[in-house]
């Protein structure tokens, strides 16, 4: 007999009516937009402004709210192609080593005589000993420094190469520890400048690591490349140093383990600084927008426990003495130490207007990239170009859904109609599908869409063909209307399982408008094979219950 059991009738008009009332708010797509930004904005500041509470209220609460977020080419945005400076962590790396070296081989000072930092280049750390006979000593000394490179690549392997010739003792990173070095710095790049731009409170960005050194950037719905630019093309690397004392100009002689640095202000000149940092940026827990204690702009600021009880035992024991905050090797402020300052917390004063204090904060709330970046493409995409490209898919799919609509009720006629209605079902089912998983839309995603409606009616193409050859052999309606769905189902299940495996493919191996495409087929074969199947099935039925045709039309 051609029936559906009561609970499979209720679960596929629930499911249904859910994807469509998922979809329902991208026909009201600015009003819930700002609607959700309020919401986030309230979430964030905990007040909102008079136009925010309005957007807020322009849409109920009580109704779903997600949208299909729109891309970079149909929202428009920024694009950056940023290239790395992986070797400047090496560098870091041997000014790191340089402290634990002096102390290792100051420990054996009787033996292989003084010992002094001399010029090498950035990846090396290159040691003069007094005592040129026992270079062979301080190559042993040097590398009890060494330790495991942890990748499965570097096993066996340690982080550090020693060597020696004549008085100078050489320190170089292996290549194992290079290239952990390279995608640790990669990583962190990404991450960082994801929270960068998390922060700023964009839409669906697409970050991800192109070649050996190169990061891609879009985020749609900002204004420009170079606002982009300024949000994460600053390194916002924070340290605070022991002021040695001022210097007249950039060339200076600092002494040995000391750095010149410009003040921010011109007007303060230049700082000697130790080279050591007392506490980095790194430790930092928290930053935040302040004021000063004459009201204006300022950061106030948490280390974590590491960095709390090395800033606090530096204040101890220098009381009266300047600090210097140095933010990209510049000298922001240095407040005499007044007192001990426990408990890691503090503020950075500077001439600062509400907005750099602002972005300060978010910078040190985000980390310091590791290494600087040059952005060797950059491109702006307006909204009006993908306004654009909204209406030239739009226009695509209603001339592909009206064409294939047509196509269905000529050949199939009632039956037609039904797979017709279940196709604009699939659509609805797509969106509200992209809705609830937060998923981005984008032109190749709009293509997928429009293959999706000439696929979605192929499922009932071969039922409604088996229908009418069952027909043929004198059975029934209801039972060749039963055999027709019987022995399609393996044709329909070959078909869609081969494309989604493709799509799968596309998905894992593809990126940027490749995966677009990729989602959305994904999707839209699944809600195609359960319309097909089920929707278009159960308005059958129902037609079938209450008219009993003794013969149909086919």
């Amino acid at each position: 007999m051609l029936q559906i059991s009561l609970w499979k009738r209720v679960l596929i008009i629930a499911v249904c009516l859910l994807g469509m009332a998922m979809a329902a708010p991208n026909l009201f797509y600015n009003r819930v937009e700002g609607h959700n930004d309020a919401l986030l904005a309230l979430e964030r500041t905990g007040a909102l402004s008079t136009e925010q509470v309005a957007a807020r209220d322009a849409w109920p609460g009580w109704l779903p709210s997600g949208l299909v977020n729109l891309g970079l080419d149909l929202r428009g945005g920024a694009h950056l192609l940023a290239e790395v400076h992986v070797t400047e962590v090496y560098k870091a790396r041997m000014d790191a080593l340089w402290p634990a070296a002096r102390a290792a081989l100051a420990a054996e000072r009787a033996t292989i005589g003084a010992i002094r930092r001399v010029a090498s280049p950035e990846d090396e750390l290159r040691i003069q000993i007094g005592n040129p006979s026992e270079i062979a000593r301080a190559v042993e000394i040097a590398r009890t420094l060494a330790t495991p490179v942890v990748t499965l690549t570097g096993v066996g392997q340690n982080d550090i190469e020693v060597s020696g010739e004549g008085d100078t003792l050489t320190i170089r990173l292996s290549e194992a520890e290079r290239a952990a070095t390279d995608d640790r710095t990669m990583q962190q790049s990404l991450e960082i400048v994801r929270r960068r731009v998390d922060a700023a409170g964009t839409r669906e960005p697409t970050i991800m690591r192109q070649g050996q050194d190169r990061i891609l950037i879009q985020v749609p719905g900002i204004g420009s490349a170079a606002e982009l630019k300024a949000l994460i093309g600053t390194t916002a690397k924070l340290t605070f140093h022991p002021v040695v004392g001022r210097a007249g100009d950039a060339n200076a002689v600092a002494g040995a383990g000391n750095i010149v640095l410009p003040a921010q202000d011109q007007n303060d000149g230049y700082y000697i600084l130790d080279q050591v940092p007392v506490v980095s940026g790194d430790e930092l827990t928290d930053a935040r927008p302040d004021t000063d204690q004459n009201g204006y702009p300022a950061v106030s600021f948490r280390f974590n426990p590491t960095g709390a009880r090395a800033f606090g035992d530096y204040t101890a024991a220098n009381i009266g003495s300047p600090f210097a905050i140095v933010l990209d090797n510049e000298v922001i402020s240095a407040p005499v130490i007044q007192s001990h300052i426990p408990g890691g917390s503090g503020i950075i004063t500077g001439r600062f207007t509400v907005q750099e204090a602002t972005d300060l904060a978010l910078l040190l709330r985000a980390g310091a990239l590791p290494a600087g970046m040059t952005f060797l493409e950059e491109r702006t995409i307006g909204p009006e170009l993908g306004a654009d490209s909204i209406e030239a898919g739009r226009i695509a799919a209603i001339v592909g859904l009206t064409a294939v609509v047509a196509f269905m009720v000529l050949s199939y006629g009632l039956f037609g109609a039904f797979a017709a209605a279940a196709l604009l079902i699939n659509i609805a089912l797509v969106f509200g599908v992209m809705s609830m998983i937060g998923g981005t839309l984008t032109l190749p995603g709009i293509a997928g869409i429009v293959l999706t409606i000439g696929m979605a009616v192929d499922a009932n193409v071969l039922v409604f063909e088996r229908i009418r050859e069952e027909l043929k052999h004198a059975k029934g309606p209801a039972r060749a209307i039963e055999l027709g769905y019987q022995k399609a189902m393996s044709a329909i299940v070959d078909a869609n399982v081969t494309t989604f495996l493709t799509a799968t493919i596309l998905f894992v191996l593809g990126a940027g408008p490749v995966r677009g495409f990729a989602v959305t087929l994904l999707i839209g074969i699944l809600t195609s094979v359960f319309t097909a199947i089920w929707v278009t099935r159960l308005m059958v039925v129902l037609w079938f219950a209450r008219r009993r045709p003794k013969q149909i039309e086919l």
